[in-house]
């Protein structure tokens, strides 16, 4: 197992200077992952990169979707050239020091950089309509680091919201899984709602934890239909953070931002993996916050927000349900 060189010896550090602007003051990294130390697959077998303690700040460069096959420059007859082999190069795994089975490991999102290009594109028999879409079609842009625009055309306009689309643990296997579906572990959730300040909740299932992460999206729609984000190279700064003996009832990932709870659920359906969701809920709702399941039923009815995070990573689909910390008195 390889240790990185700590950039700066310190438990956790943040920005000492003066906050005219009452934004949150910068973190500071305490270790850096180049995009070089990837794999692209899910198993306990994959030797972790980096060993950390519990807390630690860490920064990751990703590459994009491809590994490198595409660039701004690229035309549609270099995706005929694409292998799908290095298909979402992760950076990682990461050992976490004394994470065990049954623990949960939390994951901030601090600082989210989006690179200064970004593609998107159809591939053929690939994507929610892909048999009514059967040309390739792919669009490049380049993404200015000051406004952080995605310029679609002359008149449309996105915003960057950045986030990883494959986050996770390893699972417990030796087998060597593809990362297109989620799984328990994290995964290929591709929820756009997964930015900056984002807390990620994952269930460990193997020593250390192992955590990777990858396939930086700059800008997502919920669904992901056409099978692809605005995919581009970026750098994450997060913290992880080990929980034991708490959320016993975990399972599959689940989130937290400042004003909302979420949890995901992964199924072969939509209606499989609605029902795991609003199931999910519930077993929050009772464990966190004294509800009868009764009441927690009937409270995902009111508050709860169901919502289609992707439809494209066969054989598995993934819903998310959301709840606002407000109604549960949290704010």
């Amino acid at each position: 197992m390889k240790t990185l060189t700590s950039i700066l010896a310190l438990s956790i550090l943040i920005s000492c200077q003066p906050n005219h602007n009452n934004t949150k003051p910068e973190v500071v990294p305490q270790y850096t992952l180049p995009s070089t130390h990837k794999h692209n697959k899910w198993s306990r077998t994959i030797a972790p990169v980096l060993s950390v303690p519990s807390g630690a700040i860490v920064e990751a460069f990703t590459e994009e979707a491809t590994d490198a096959q595409l660039n701004v420059n690229s035309t549609i007859e270099d995706m005929a050239n694409v292998s799908f082999d290095p298909i979402h190069p992760l950076t990682g795994p990461i050992y976490v020091e004394e994470a065990q089975p049954g623990d949960v490991l939390a994951v901030t999102m601090h600082k989210i950089d989006v690179g200064n290009w970004g593609w998107s594109a159809i591939f053929p028999g690939f994507g929610f309509l892909a048999d009514a879409f059967t040309e390739p079609k792919l669009k490049t842009f380049e993404i200015d680091s000051t406004d952080k625009i995605i310029h679609f055309s002359d008149k449309i306009k996105i915003p960057a919201r950045p986030f990883a689309g494959v986050m996770g643990v390893a699972p417990d296997t030796d087998s060597l899984l593809s990362t297109i579906p989620p799984r328990a572990n994290g995964g290929n959730m591709d929820d756009p709602n997964m930015v900056e300040g984002t807390t990620v909740y994952f269930p460990v299932f193997v020593e250390g934890a192992l955590f990777s992460i990858g396939d930086a999206h700059a800008v997502q729609g919920l669904g992901e239909v056409s099978g692809t984000a605005v995919e581009s190279p970026m750098r994450f700064v997060f913290e992880l953070k080990l929980l034991k003996g708490q959320k016993p009832y975990l399972t599959e990932p689940q989130y937290e931002t400042d004003d909302y709870y979420a949890v995901t659920a992964f199924g072969t359906t939509i209606d499989a993996a609605t029902k795991k969701a609003v199931q999910f809920m519930i077993e929050y709702l009772v464990s966190e916050h004294g509800l009868t399941e009764e009441d927690a039923y009937i409270l995902c009815s009111l508050a709860g927000d169901l919502k289609i995070a992707e439809v494209v990573d066969v054989p598995n689909m993934l819903v998310i349900m959301h709840i606002s910390k407000e109604v549960l008195g949290m704010k």
